[in-house]
């Protein structure tokens, strides 16, 4: 009994389903839409769209059309019928990320070095790099040597402009022990320049214009005057029998006539090659009074390149470990 009066509820829901609006007064069902639904009008009995009621019932005047929404799709406003229409999308807005202006590049200093200016008008670790006491000016444009700090211990300023070297340039500077000046224009330096470094070991001035040595510190163990104009002339007399501690003299490709003497005991090396020299003293490497006497340390001579024979002065090569290198014909 049950079971039949659940099926005859079953066949009167539909024709109730049916009945429920009048013809013509049926209205469409609005739904939210959702990004990418399908949207459908509703086609019931004696209602029927056709253009000319669309045409009458859409007010094309009040069409706005979305711009600046590249996703969004254009609205329209309808007087008569509601169209379904996706909903606008919030955009939300990102504040770009900028740069910080508190972040700089700055080169390492040497304390106490922002006081100092250079001949840029700049302090000199602006323009030159300071890493501990070491100071690196290479290929600054520098025309000067700029102002150092006191505890300078090594001075690169290769590749640069400097023509003059001044009396006070490195004054003060007890602890500098390497000056590389080399490739610069250097064609004088003051007879002071170098005389007060009392720890100054390694002095290098190759590829300038100087045509003369100042005076040089006792402390001094290598002299570098490579690819200069230096002349015998330019050399003061017994000047390099004073440097106690010099070990490495190079001399090469300069305009030397004869090779500068006494040289100290402590040599090792001696480059004269690519110069003018013709002739030798019979004692300039050896004491020809004192045949026991014996140079261990010179090992190496250079006079390659000179117009010199050097095997018309057998007794300057007696005390010698070897032969110097150069023209034996």
């Amino acid at each position: 009994m049950r079971l039949l009066t659940f099926l005859s509820l079953l066949t009167l829901m539909p024709h109730e389903a049916g009945t429920a609006s009048l013809p013509g007064e049926r209205k469409r069902e609005e739904q939210s839409p959702e990004e990418g639904d399908t949207y459908e009008f509703l086609h019931v009995e004696n209602y029927v769209l056709s253009l000319e009621d669309y045409s009458e019932a859409t007010d094309l005047s009040s069409y706005e059309e979305a711009t600046g929404h590249g996703d969004q799709t254009p609205e329209a406003k309808v007087d008569s019928l509601t169209l379904p229409t996706r909903s606008s999308l919030s955009q939300s807005t990102v504040a770009p990320k900028t740069p910080s202006s508190n972040l700089t590049m700055t080169r390492p200093t040497v304390s106490g070095l922002l006081n100092s200016q250079s001949s840029h008008g700049l302090p000199t670790c602006l323009v030159c790099v300071c890493l501990g006491s070491s100071v690196y000016c290479d290929d600054a444009d520098l025309e000067n040597i700029p102002p150092l700090p006191k505890m300078t211990t090594y001075l690169y300023a290769r590749f640069n402009h400097i023509g003059h070297i001044q009396a006070g340039d490195f004054k003060g500077l007890t602890k500098l022990k390497r000056i590389d000046l080399s490739s610069n224009s250097i064609s004088s330096i003051h007879k002071d320049a170098f005389r007060l470094l009392p720890a100054l070991q390694d002095l290098l001035l190759p590829d300038n214009q100087l045509a003369a040595l100042p005076v040089l510190p006792s402390s001094i163990e290598l002299l570098d005057v490579r690819l200069n104009r230096l002349q015998s002339s330019g050399i003061q007399p017994e000047v390099f029998v004073a440097l106690e501690k010099l070990q490495f003299l190079y001399l090469a490709d300069n305009l030397l006539d004869s090779i500068p003497e006494p040289l100290p005991p402590s040599l090792r090396a001696l480059h004269l090659q690519n110069n003018m020299i013709e002739t030798m003293e019979k004692d300039t490497f050896c004491d020809i009074k004192e045949h026991r006497h014996e140079r261990r340390q010179l090992e190496d001579i250079r006079l390659d390149g000179n117009p010199i024979n050097l095997s018309l002065f057998p007794e300057a090569y007696f005390c010698l470990p070897r032969l110097p290198v150069g023209r034996f014909t």
